[in-house]
C-alpha cells in the first residue's frame, strides 16, 4: 500500500490529517502541498494527526509533517501531535531543539550601555573564581602547621628540584647579562663626569633592590609557572583532578600547596644567586672598560649597599614566588577540557604572573618610599 495523506473535518471543527500506508524515500508519497492548500482555503483553529493506518515510515514522513507544523505555527493553528507515532514525535522534538544555522541564541543588545553593563557583570562573575581559589589555598596553608594538609613530601622535594636546581643555568645567564648591561649603560654616562667608580653602586643597588628579584620572577613565570599550569591543565583534561575529588582528596592540598611552598622556598635563594651573578657582570665590565680593580669594586659595593637593601630583595623574591605559583596553579586548575586549553592555560599563567610581578614591584616601591627604606 502506497503512502496516503487525506483530510477530514471533525465535529469540533478541527482538521484531521490522516496518514496511511508506507512512507519511504524510495517510494512515491504525497507532499505537504495539499495540506498547506487546505489550511489556506479552509482555516481551522485546531489540527490533529491520525496515523492509525500507517504501516512504515522514514524521514520522508518527518519532512512532510515538519512543513505542516511550520505553516500551522505561522497561522496560529493549535496542533495535537498525540496521533503521530512516538518515534516521529521524538524526531520532531529533536529537530525543533536544534537552532537553525545563523540563528543566535540571545538577542543582540540594543544599546552601548547594555553591552557595557553585560561586560561589567561578566567581569564581576569572573572575579569570583580567583577569590574562591585564593580562599581554598589559604585554608589549605592554614591546615599545614596543624599537620592536617595531605600531600606527599616527596612531591615537595621534586618541585624544589624543578624550581630550584634545574633553574640555575637560566638564572645564571639572565643575572650575568643584566649586571653586564647595567654596568655598561652606567659606565657610558659616568665616564662623562669621571665618576666611573659609582658603577659599582649602580649595579649593586639595582640588583639587590630591584632587578635580581624582578628578573628572577619573570624567568620563573616563563619557565616554572608555565610548567605548573601545563601539568595541572593536563590533569584536568585527563580527569585526574576529578578523580581526586571522587576519592575525597582535596586537589588544592595535594597538587597546589606543594608547588606553592616549593616556589616560595626557592625564589629567595634564586634571587640571591641572581644578585651574585649580576655583580659578577658588573665586575667584568668595570675591570675591562673602566680599569677598576676587584678590590675597589667590592669596597664601593659594600659601602653602598646595606642589609636592608639585601633583605628587601629577598622579601620581594618570596612574594614574587608566591604570586607566580598562585597564578600558574589557578590557570591550570581553571583550564578547559581540550588539548588547546592546556596551551592557553600555560600562556595565561605566564602573562598573569609577569603582570602580578610588575604591579607588586610598583607597590613595593611606594611602600619602601613611605617607610624610608
Amino acid at each position: 500500500m502506497g503512502a496516503e495523506l487525506s483530510f477530514a473535518r471533525a465535529d469540533d471543527g478541527a482538521l484531521a490529517v490522516r496518514l496511511a500506508g508506507a512512507w519511504e524515500l524510495r517510494g512515491e508519497h504525497p507532499g505537504a502541498d495539499g495540506a498547506l492548500r487546505e489550511l489556506a482555503v479552509r482555516p481551522t483553529p485546531r489540527l490533529r494527526f491520525e496515523a492509525g493506518a500507517l504501516e512504515r515510515w522514514d524521514s520522508s514522513l518527518v519532512a512532510v509533517v515538519t512543513r505542516i507544523l511550520r505553516r500551522c505555527e505561522e497561522l496560529g493553528v493549535a496542533v495535537d501531535r498525540s496521533g503521530l507515532p512516538e518515534g516521529v514525535r521524538r524526531l520532531l522534538a529533536l529537530a525543533e531543539a536544534v537552532p537553525e544555522r545563523g540563528a543566535r541564541g540571545d538577542e543582540a543588545p540594543g544599546s552601548v550601555f547594555h553591552r557595557v553593563g553585560e561586560a561589567a557583570l561578566r567581569r564581576v562573575r569572573d572575579a569570583g573564581g580567583p577569590l574562591a581559589f585564593l580562599g581554598e589555598v589559604t585554608l589549605a596553608l592554614a591546615r599545614l602547621p596543624l599537620l592536617r594538609a595531605r600531600f606527599p613530601v616527596r612531591d615537595f622535594f621534586f618541585y624544589v628540584q624543578q624550581a630550584g636546581a634545574q633553574a640555575l643555568p637560566i638564572v645564571t645567564l639572565i643575572g650575568f647579562l643584566v649586571g653586564l648591561i647595567l654596568a655598561f649603560m652606567g659606565a657610558v654616562q659616568l665616564l662623562r663626569f669621571g665618576a666611573t667608580i659609582y658603577v659599582a653602586d649602580l649595579v649593586t643597588l639595582a640588583m639587590l633592590r630591584e632587578m635580581g628579584a624582578v628578573m628572577t620572577g619573570v624567568v620563573m613565570a616563563g619557565r616554572t609557572g608555565a610548567a605548573f599550569a601545563a601539568q595541572l591543565g593536563t590533569m584536568k583534561v585527563t580527569e585526574e583532578i576529578d578523580a581526586f575529588r571522587t576519592l575525597g582528596i582535596s586537589p588544592v592540598e595535594y597538587l597546589v600547596v606543594p608547588r606553592i611552598l616549593a616556589l616560595v622556598a626557592m625564589m629567595p635563594l634564586l634571587t640571591l644567586y641572581a644578585d651574585f651573578w649580576g655583580m659578577v657582570g658588573g665586575i667584568a665590565v668595570s675591570s675591562t672598560m673602566l680599569d677598576i680593580t676587584l678590590t675597589q669594586y667590592l669596597n664601593e659595593s659594600f659601602e653602598a649597599a646595606t642589609l636592608t637593601d639585601l633583605g628587601l630583595g629577598v622579601v620581594k623574591g618570596a612574594v614574587f614566588g608566591a604570586l607566580v605559583a598562585f597564578a600558574s596553579c589557578l590557570q591550570g586548575m581553571r583550564a578547559g577540557d581540550t588539548a588547546s586549553a592546556v596551551g592557553d592555560a600555560a600562556t595565561a599563567a605566564v602573562v598573569s604572573g609577569i603582570v602580578l610581578i610588575i604591579a607588586t614591584d610598583g607597590l613595593f616601591a611606594v611602600i619602601a618610599n613611605v617607610l624610608g627604606i
